[in-house]
C-alpha cells in the first residue's frame, strides 16, 4: 500500500440524526474533511456520485473547493456515474480542475450503481440506451471522454474559419490527466475492459459475484486479470497501472473508538442482492493498531493494491473522521508501506514485480 485515501458517500438529511444537516453543511464538512486530510499526510479525497438522493451529485463544485485549499491530496470520486454525463463538458471541467490544482485530479468513473430514479439519466436528456441499466450509453460516452481527455480532435470546425475537414479538441488540454482515470470495475470482465482501456482500475468494498470466496480473494484476482491485460495490450514497460481496493477500517485507540466501533470488528463478508446482481460484500475492520495491522497483511487484495481508500462515515462529522484518518496515518499505515501525500503523487506497482 503506497497510498491511502477516504471515500465518502456525502450522506446528508434528518435521517443522520443531526438536526439541520443539509447538503449545505454536508458539503462544507466535506472541504473541511478534505483540508485536514490533506495536513495528516493523506493522498486522496474521494466522493461517491449520487442523483436523485440526499447524497454527493456534482462533484466538480467540491473537488474545486478541496483542491483550493489544500497542496498535496489528490482530489477524485468514486464513482461519476457516467450515464448522467455530457462527456466533453466533463472533460473540459476534468482537465481546467487539474491545471489548477497542478496535476491532482484522480476521477473515478464507471456505469454508476442503482439509483433511485427509474432510467434517470433520461431525465437528464440522455436517452438512447438499449440496456436497461444504461451500461451501452455508458461506454460510449466514456470512449469519448478519454479521446478528449487525450487530445484528440473530436469536433468539427467551423469550415469558413478553418478551411474544409478540419477539426478541433476541447480545451483546456491537460497533459497526463489521462494517467489519473480510473474505472470502477465490479467484475472480472470489467476490471480487463479497464486495462483494454488504458485506466486505472478501482475496486470498491463489493463485487457483483459469489462465489464462496472472501472478497479479497475475488478482488486478488480481478487485479491478476487486469495487470495480465495491461501487459499483453500496453507491455510491461512505460507507466505502471494504479490499482485503488475500498475499505471499512476504524483503528481503536481510544475509549470512544471502542465504544463507537468495536462491535463493527467481528463481522465478516456477506452476500446480498445489488442492481440484479448477486454480489459478495466486504467486513469491516475495527480493533487495535497492531491487530489492524495483521489483518490488513492478510487482506489479499489490500496487499496487491497500491492505494486503499478508507469508506468515512462523513455524516458523524469532521472531528471523528479526521481522527480516523490520523489514527491510521499514525498507527497502521506506516506497517503496510504507505508514503505521505508529500511524497507526490505515487505510481502503480511495476507489471514486471
Amino acid at each position: 500500500m503506497k497510498s491511502f485515501g477516504f471515500l465518502s458517500f456525502g450522506h446528508y438529511g434528518p435521517q443522520m440524526g443531526r438536526p439541520g444537516f443539509d447538503g449545505g453543511v454536508a458539503l462544507r464538512e466535506a472541504v473541511e474533511i478534505g483540508v485536514g486530510a490533506d495536513e495528516i499526510g493523506v493522498n486522496g479525497a474521494f466522493f461517491r456520485v449520487h442523483h436523485f438522493a440526499k447524497q454527493a451529485a456534482s462533484p466538480m463544485p467540491l473537488l474545486s473547493a478541496i483542491a483550493a485549499r489544500t497542496s498535496h491530496i489528490e482530489v477524485g470520486t468514486g464513482v461519476i456515474d457516467m450515464r448522467y454525463e455530457n462527456p466533453l463538458y466533463l472533460a473540459e471541467e476534468a482537465a481546467a480542475l487539474d491545471l489548477l490544482s497542478e496535476g491532482r485530479v484522480a476521477l473515478g468513473v464507471s456505469r454508476g450503481s442503482p439509483e433511485p430514479a427509474l432510467r434517470g439519466w433520461e431525465a437528464f436528456g440522455y436517452t438512447g440506451s438499449e440496456d436497461p441499466r444504461g451500461a451501452d450509453i455508458a461506454r460510449d460516452k466514456f470512449d469519448l471522454f478519454m479521446k478528449a481527455i487525450r487530445g484528440e480532435k473530436v469536433v468539427d470546425a467551423d469550415p469558413t474559419q478553418f478551411g474544409a475537414g478540419a477539426r478541433l479538441a476541447i480545451e483546456p488540454q491537460s497533459p497526463g490527466l489521462d494517467s489519473r482515470i480510473w474505472w470502477g470495475a465490479g467484475s472480472r470482465d470489467t476490471a480487463e475492459w479497464a486495462a483494454e482501456q488504458g485506466v486505472n482500475l478501482m475496486s470498491s468494498t463489493l463485487v457483483t459475484e459469489a462465489t464462496g470466496q472472501p472478497l479479497a480473494e475475488l478482488q486478488s484476482e480481478q487485479m491478476d486479470l487486469y495487470r495480465k491485460r495491461w501487459s499483453e495490450k500496453w507491455g510491461t514497460t512505460g507507466r505502471a497501472p494504479r490499482v485503488s481496493v475500498s475499505r471499512s477500517i476504524f483503528p481503536i485507540v481510544t475509549a470512544q473508538d471502542a465504544q463507537i466501533f468495536g462491535r463493527q470488528g467481528g463481522s465478516s463478508d456477506g452476500i446480498g442482492q445489488i442492481d440484479g446482481f448477486t454480489s459478495t460484500f466486504g467486513k469491516t475492520y475495527a480493533a487495535e493498531p497492531d491487530v489492524l495491522i495483521e489483518q490488513l497483511k492478510a487482506d489479499s487484495a489490500v496487499q496487491d493494491a497500491d492505494n486503499v481508500l478508507l469508506t468515512i462515515p462523513s455524516q458523524a462529522g469532521v472531528d471523528l473522521n479526521l481522527h480516523i484518518l490520523q489514527s491510521f496515518a499514525e498507527h497502521v499505515a506506516p506497517a503496510l508501506g504507505w508514503q505521505p501525500n508529500t511524497a507526490g503523487v505515487q505510481d502503480g506497482y511495476p507489471l514486471s514485480r
